[in-house]
């Protein structure tokens, strides 16, 4: 049978590939050399990279909205590429990466480490008044930031062969997960393309190309026979998957629902290999009521519409959940900037599988008859998570989002019940975002506090998208810690995290109410795929020459 089409001959080929390089050594020079030459190769194939992804979603060829696909593709992984040499240089130096700042004890004892802004990248000018830092779980000291990792990373033994099942959606996850693999935990990995986005399997070839040629990465396509395949062969040592928590159900324990649930009283999975995960979120957004200004409550809007529309809504951090309070006079007209700013974002096609079934049992309706099988984007008001548990309870991977009213005595009490209300009652521990006004702050700053102790996400982003959190590379990017493989929430472990940091509770990433310059990932920038190019530029090779027509275009924006 031609090796090709048999799923059995693809994986053990390339598995005996990847075993020839795996009992090798990689120093951390190497690694350094690796990720600049893959530096050139992401920058000379960005183009056709987003010109594909734009292409398969069916977007229009002079389309703005191509921006995306160029920020969330080849933008991020040329970032996280000068990031991992940054950090491998000063393993090189000093024995761990070097901190953008000192750590900081909080008033419960734990340790908040600074990840943004990073330094050579002109991250304050580039992303102004954005912070973000790291919360370690309690009982790590100062001299135990690091853990093991920074150790792990310094060793130049190959440590074994990783199955990675690649994400459909956000063409940077399956890169930027390998990379993490081969360069901070020295393993050779096998990546699966997801069929959603296998198009971009030979662009991946010639971008990665020098991680190819030096035995450390191998691509698949195919379907669930080869995905399958490749997660239990025997030459594969454990395994990382980026999907749905359903998805990651079958997998380790088993696509019968009677078995899994045997399965799981004997701890007896299916894939008995070590598994790490980022799975989905119903991802909320909490509306502290206060007296925000005009342009702060349109700015806000825009944030959330963005977070919404952005790329078709098929992303495990769009905002499912907006969380008001009952009594908050600005209620009704943020919804309605909200609205307005939805309405004038042009619909895109639901191009990821079952997404037309999917936004007819969350949305409640039919879907409009439309040729481009386009999508409305659709607010629902008002919702009640008693009448309609599954818009808290199941992530719906389509552009629905719902708006739910809770009681309270005043703004400080509604804070503590919309953080109990997001922790306990609906799904998933990804990420979170929360808009708080300036003098709520200043007036509340333990209820803040609190709110920012309590939520169980793996990312907590103060007036701005997750998506950030992601994008930036430098935090840790992953499920609240806790889960387990028989409850398996968001997911195990972390990616990203180029400073190495260990036993990380979550990230807190806080920025203004109101950006400036103007959001890049806003659906209305009339200059995005210019900022985007150019972001891609500074990446590829950082300067302040690269500054002045980057500023340009992002304030004429």
């Amino acid at each position: 049978m031609d090796r090709r089409n048999n799923p059995c001959a693809k994986v053990a080929a390339a598995a005996h590939d990847l075993t020839k390089a795996a009992g090798n050594t990689l120093s951390v020079a190497a690694r350094i050399q690796l990720c600049r030459h893959c530096i050139d190769t992401v920058y000379e194939n960005a183009l056709d990279w987003a010109e594909r992804a734009a292409i398969a979603k069916g977007l229009p060829a002079t389309s703005s909205i191509r921006a995306e696909d160029l920020l969330s593709g080849p933008a991020v992984v040329a970032r996280q590429l000068q990031l991992t040499i940054q950090t491998l240089t000063d393993i090189q130096t000093q024995g761990c990466p070097r901190l953008t700042g000192r750590p900081v004890r909080l008033s419960n004892n734990q340790l908040s480490v600074p990840v943004f802004p990073t330094k050579g990248f002109y991250d304050s000018l580039t992303f102004m008044g954005i912070r973000g830092s790291v919360r370690l779980q309690r009982g790590v000291d100062w001299g135990e930031i690091h853990g093991t990792l920074a150790r792990v990373a310094a060793d130049e033994e190959l440590a074994g062969v990783t199955g990675i099942l690649g994400a459909g959606n956000v063409s940077s996850i399956p890169a930027t997960d390998s990379l993490n693999k081969i360069m901070f935990e020295r393993r050779c990995v096998l990546l699966k393309m997801n069929p959603v986005n296998a198009y971009l399997a030979p662009v991946f070839e010639r971008a990665l190309a020098p991680l190819i040629r030096a035995g450390l990465l191998r691509i698949l396509t195919g379907g669930s026979d080869v995905g399958s395949e490749m997660i239990h062969h025997d030459l594969v040592d454990d395994v990382h998957i980026t999907g749905s928590a359903a998805t990651h159900e079958v997998i380790v324990w088993g696509g019968d629902a009677a078995e899994r649930c045997r399965r799981k009283q004997d701890n007896d999975p299916v894939l008995k290999k070590s598994v790490t995960s980022e799975l989905g979120n119903v991802t909320p957004w909490v509306i502290v009521p206060g007296d925000y200004k005009e342009s702060q409550l349109q700015s806000q809007a825009q944030h959330v519409a963005a977070s919404i529309t952005n790329n078709s809504s098929f992303n495990c951090l769009a905002t499912k959940v907006i969380v008001t309070w009952k009594n908050w006079p600005q209620r009704g007209h943020f919804l309605d900037l909200l609205q307005r700013y939805l309405s004038v974002t042009p619909a895109r096609p639901g191009y990821y599988p079952g997404a037309t079934e999917r936004f007819e049992r969350f949305a409640g309706f039919a879907a409009p008859a439309d040729s481009d099988g386009c999508l409305p984007w659709t607010l629902l008001t008002a919702q009640s998570i008693d009448e309609r548990p599954d818009l808290f309870q199941e992530e719906s991977f389509v552009c629905v989002c719902a708006e739910t009213q809770l009681d309270a005595t005043s703004p400080a009490q509604f804070l503590q019940v919309a953080t109990d209300f997001v922790n306990d009652r609906m799904t998933g521990t990804l990420c979170a975002s929360v808009s708080i006004p300036p003098r709520f702050r200043s007036q509340q700053p333990d209820a803040v506090e609190r709110c920012l102790t309590d939520l169980r996400y793996g990312s907590v982003c103060i007036n701005q998208w997750s998506g950030l959190a992601y994008g930036l590379v430098s935090p840790p990017w992953g499920a609240y810690p806790g889960a387990t493989p028989d409850n398996v929430q968001s997911g195990i472990g972390n990616v990203h995290n180029t400073y190495l940091l260990d036993r990380v509770k979550k990230t807190v990433l806080e920025g203004p109410l109101v950006n400036f310059p103007r959001p890049v990932w806003f659906p209305s920038h009339s200059r995005s795929v210019d900022v985007a190019t150019r972001l891609v530029q500074l990446y590829h090779r950082p300067s302040m020459f690269r500054l002045p027509g980057l500023f340009s275009a992002a304030l004429m924006g």
